[in-house]
């Protein structure tokens, strides 16, 4: 009886133990899941899909839902908004979105944090279900251009720019492409014809085309419209209209004038590029006989606003008018480009001197006279470089060096005779020029007179002499200079070549007949008047 009693007392203490754990469990606040994950399957990058799992409370207290947090790259939670509380039995749908952004697997988990309380404690008990996220990011493919972007850059007025595009099926299957349209002034487009099957991995090569109208800035785009996942394919256009390139020259023409045959002359020209936009000049030529021209060499680009100056020179080889021009070959609006070029060429000139020679007479010392002459041109103007004086005594004036006469022309100048000592004076006066003959010579003559002489006598020596030198200085003393152009057979001697109001200081050496000379004798002064 005893042992019965102690068997009963174990079972009732095992059914109490059980019901408090039947009791704990239903209490705990679990939820229930319909699947223990979401696997989305393959979604294309670029796409998302979003799926949904239905969790319910089992337990016999509400169950609060407060957070769910996803982590993988390309999940997210959307729904519900959170916090929500269910009561026992009662359902509820979480939602996950899952937007891949690369191709390839992806896995990741939604932690749902819940609460519930514990008895009547006041207390709560939180828990964490983790669900399983799976899915598989897939690349469709697309209509693809190259370039995605067409930009003509500068491009003159009413001149036709191209620029070629490709457009690549890179789907897995075939595209059709059934328009392409284009927007924008000057824009065109040609090389798609439609309907335009591609099949994987095709290319197909088009042309865009820029003819702007106007100035400014332009833009448009090329839209394809196709099969492709991407159905409206975009390409940008874009240009900027400017004026053409415009060649301008000046001068216009050039005229050389008259240049004697074997001369020559050079003139500048300049080029200038009037337009908006950038011309290259292809190739330069001068033609003409006796024309020529330097400092541009070909190919050569100018930028809007920009000049370019070289030379032109004429270097006629025979008399007579010549004509001539320089051309231009550029891709400016104006493709040719011409100057005309002319000149004459003129035979050599004759220079000639009136009269051939002059004679002044007797000139006093001291004292001057001119007499006019005239230089003449004949046959074709002459060009006087210079012109000298073999003798200070004769002075050239009254023309200005260097001097161009003209042919039938003369220019008169002035000679002037001025003697420094008494005695005959002679020179050449000579003209250099371009004439034929380039050196032209005029001689002149005069006598100078002495206004006043100084006689000088002495004693002759009282050995035997040969002769006697007399000698002059300015100052007493010395320095003396010999006057005498030869021995002095006579005890006196007369000094022409005296300059009015000056002092002279005199001596004289005698000279035997071997040629040897004597020492200075005495001194003696003479003060020339003033007349």
């Amino acid at each position: 009886m005893r042992r019965l009693g102690l068997l009963w007392r174990n079972i009732w203490w095992t059914l109490v133990l059980l019901k408090v754990l039947l009791y704990s469990s239903a209490a705990s606040g679990q939820l229930a899941l319909t699947s223990s994950g979401l696997d989305f399957g393959s979604v294309q990058v670029g796409n998302s899909s979003t799926l949904s799992i239905s969790v319910s409370n089992a337990s016999k207290s509400n169950i609060t839902i407060s957070q769910a947090s996803p982590a993988g790259t390309g999940f997210s939670f959307i729904g519900p908004s959170l916090p929500i509380t269910l009561a026992p039995q009662q359902n509820a749908s979480l939602y996950v979105t899952f937007a891949p952004q690369s191709s390839g697997s992806a896995n990741g988990t939604l932690s749902v944090v819940t609460g519930s309380a514990i008895g009547n404690s006041g207390k709560q008990r939180s828990s964490t279900i983790a669900i399983s996220l799976s899915g598989t990011g897939t690349s469709s493919g697309q209509l693809a251009a190259n370039p995605s972007i067409l930009n003509f850059g500068t491009a003159p007025i009413g001149t036709s720019q191209s620029m070629t595009g490709t457009l690549t099926n890179s789907t897995p299957s075939s595209v059709t492409v059934s328009q392409a349209s284009v927007t924008g002034s000057g824009f065109g487009v040609s090389g798609l014809p439609m309907p335009l099957n591609l099949a994987p991995g095709q290319s197909q090569a088009f042309n865009v085309t820029f003819i702007p109208q106007a100035t400014g800035t332009a833009s448009g785009s090329l839209a394809v419209i196709s099969t492709a996942p991407n159905p409206t394919l975009s390409i940008s256009l874009s240009g900027t209209a400017v004026t053409p390139g415009y060649l301008t020259a000046n001068p216009s023409s050039v005229n050389f004038g008259s240049i004697q045959v074997g001369s020559s002359q050079t003139q500048y020209e300049s080029l200038t590029n009037s337009g908006g936009s950038s011309i290259t000049i292809s190739q330069v030529s001068a033609s003409g006989t006796g024309f020529s021209l330097s400092g541009l060499v070909a190919p050569l680009t100018l930028s809007p606003g920009q000049s370019v100056t070289f030379s032109v020179a004429f270097a006629p080889t025979l008399s007579g008018t010549a004509n001539g021009s320089l051309s231009f070959v550029s891709d400016a609006s104006d493709p040719s480009l011409s100057v005309s070029l002319s000149g004459t060429g003129a035979s050599v000139g004759q220079l000639s001197v009136s009269p051939g020679s002059m004679s002044f007479g007797t000139v006093t010392v001291g004292a001057t006279q001119s007499q006019s002459g005239a230089l003449s041109a004949s046959g074709s103007s002459v060009t006087v470089s210079s012109a000298s004086s073999s003798s200070s005594e004769f002075a050239l004036s009254g023309i200005t060096l260097p001097l161009t006469i003209a042919a039938g022309q003369s220019v008169p100048f002035t000679l002037t005779f001025a003697p420094q000592a008494s005695g005959s004076a002679a020179a050449n006066i000579l003209f250099s020029s371009n004439a034929s003959d380039s050196s032209l010579a005029e001689t002149a003559s005069g006598t100078g007179a002495a206004q006043h002489t100084v006689g000088l006598s002495w004693s002759p020596s009282t050995s035997t002499v040969a002769g006697y030198n007399v000698y002059r200085g300015g100052v007493s003393g010395g320095p003396y200079t010999r006057i005498n152009s030869s021995l002095d057979t006579l005890a006196s001697y007369p000094d022409t070549s005296v300059q009015s109001g000056k002092t002279y200081y005199y001596v004289t050496t005698a000279i035997d007949s071997t040629g040897a000379e004597s020492g200075y004798s005495n001194e003696a002064s003479a003060l020339v008047p003033t007349p």
